[in-house]
């Protein structure tokens, strides 16, 4: 009898329509039954495992409650839980959005509460099961980090141990290990509740491959010379494309989506693999951003890692096709941008300086002994921000002031909250949602980062001979350093959030007017 291994998981949802992920432990088909009907789809299998996405469409209004039948065995709701219901984004467009990045797989016994702090995310899904529908978010955002595939968990280790001995220890080497990185990071009860009810879509950041992922072209020339580092990247890109892409993705989408249709076909794993490996060798070949109209706003999510190119002295966040894109989805009309940026773009103004700084040693400035020294300095300080690729810094910038209406970029990465705003461009980060600083770094980070980097950062900059920004900005509100998760309401506040007693309290609320 077939038996759920991930999920439920509700993605992509708008005003009719919303796809439900599962992962299965053996080859079955997946029934979703609703009160207005039931919806159904099989599985396929990569690399032994098996998976399905399940499409509601002609919604009519929101489902009260669902389950999951695999075959002809109910298998959800989870007994004792709240019911798993979907509430379609309304036709003006979402209320509230959660957004985060940068959650930890560890325990919650006490001692590992004290060095990751509370899960701020299990503690949201206690909070929305006796919640009102006012405090229901319509989208969690995940913005980076979902898994830490160079720094798993007790648990994950041992599982590593007892499969293999050989390199990488204490890191992932291949899908299977994915398979059960996301196992163990989506089925605690309290987080697999909450999203099995809360749409969410996602993008990676470095952790999800490796720390320093595409830092730079050294970076990636290094990696490649380590001989288990090829596996592991097709296997990241692959797992990610399971187990975070597929689901950001509209059902028209992955109807369209070549990959899938092959995989249902019975592809396998040979044709996965390949793809990845593409995706990783000429990123071109595929795109991992998205775009999604939800009413009064239109969210576009960039791919800030996989995307890049790194030719030193022709360095863009974004490769041409890539940017491309995003002009086209900026140009569209809408009136309200949101761009989810899994790390910032609007950094404190010194660490900005010394990022363009160190940009333009590594290509040469100042000599080729110090673009030795500064691409060591570079992957020591994750100078890799969109301040270190100043030309797409400065087109993204232009184009963002000449839409003419709000943007607001949501980000993380950095390990500590705040907001920064430049005219029309509002900076919202929050991270993390659990693997916070030590108290010896978050002191480090405020003397470095809002203190003598402020102070040092443009006489660098000026030194090397950089011209300014085409804006200015300011940090208007944080650093917040503990675990959070925040919520964007509409039209104009958001409400950073950490965890209290297995439930959520307000750190600090910012009006957007």
């Amino acid at each position: 009898m077939p038996a759920l291994v991930i999920g439920p998981m509700l993605r992509y949802v708008d005003e009719t329509s919303a796809s439900i992920w599962v992962e299965t432990d053996e080859p079955c088909q997946v029934t979703v039954t609703t009160p207005d009907g039931d919806f159904a789809a099989s599985t396929f299998t990569v690399h032994d495992h098996h998976y399905a996405i399940v499409d509601l469409t002609g919604l009519a209004r929101d489902i009260p409650a669902y389950g999951v039948t695999l075959g002809d065995a109910p298998v959800w709701p989870l007994e004792g839980r709240a019911p798993s219901r979907i509430r379609l984004i309304p036709p003006e467009g979402p209320r509230r959005l959660a957004f985060g990045s940068c959650r930890t797989s560890v325990p919650h016994d006490a001692a590992h509460v004290r060095t990751h702090g509370p899960d701020v995310l299990r503690a949201y899904g206690d909070h929305l099961e006796t919640a009102a529908d006012p405090d229901w978010p319509d989208l969690l955002l995940l913005l980076g980090d979902q898994v830490y595939a160079d720094n798993p968990s007790p648990e994950m280790l041992a599982y590593i141990r007892s499969r293999r001995t050989a390199e990488p220890q204490g890191e992932i080497a291949d899908f299977e290990e994915y398979a059960e990185l996301y196992r163990q990071a989506w089925t605690e009860p309290e987080l697999r509740w909450l999203l099995s009810t809360v749409p969410t879509a996602m993008i990676f950041d470095d952790h999800d491959v490796r720390d320093d992922w595409n830092t730079s072209q050294t970076w990636r020339e290094s990696m490649a010379r380590v001989p288990w580092w090829k596996h592991r990247v097709v296997s990241g890109l692959g797992a990610y494309w399971v187990y975070q892409h597929l689901g950001n993705l509209s059902p028209a989408e992955r109807a369209a989506d070549p990959l899938l249709q092959d995989l249902l076909k019975g592809g396998g794993s040979e044709r996965l693999d390949a793809f990845a490996e593409l995706a990783d060798a000429e990123p071109s070949s595929n795109r991992w951003s998205y775009a999604r109209d939800l009413g009064h706003t239109r969210l576009l999510v960039v791919d800030t890692r996989c995307a890049r190119q790194l030719t030193p002295g022709d360095r863009r966040m974004l490769d041409p096709s890539e940017w491309q894109w995003l002009e086209e989805q900026l140009a569209l009309p809408a009136d309200r941008l949101i761009l989810g940026s899994s790390i910032p773009f609007l950094l404190p103004e010194g660490v900005h300086a010394v990022q363009n700084w160190n940009e333009a040693l590594c290509d040469g400035k100042w000599g080729r002994l110090v673009a030795r020294l500064s691409e060591a300095f570079r992957q020591m300080f994750d100078l890799e921000h969109w301040a270190a690729f100043r030309r797409s810094f400065d087109a993204l910038a232009t184009t963002l002031l000449g839409t003419g209406v709000p943007v607001l970029i949501l980000s993380g990465d950095v390990h500590y909250s705040y907001v920064a705003k430049s005219r029309n461009i509002t900076q919202l980060v929050c991270s993390p949602i659990r693997n916070p600083l030590s108290r010896v770094l978050r002191l480090a980070n405020v003397f470095t980062q809002f203190g003598i980097a402020t102070l040092i950062g443009s006489t660098l900059a000026r030194l090397a001979r950089i011209p300014r920004p085409p804006i200015r900005w300011r940090v208007v509100k944080g650093p917040w350093f503990q675990n959070a998760l925040a919520v964007l309401t509409f039209p104009n506040s958001v409400t950073w959030y950490e965890a209290t007693d297995d439930t959520v309290k307000p750190i600090d609320t910012v009006h957007l007017t």
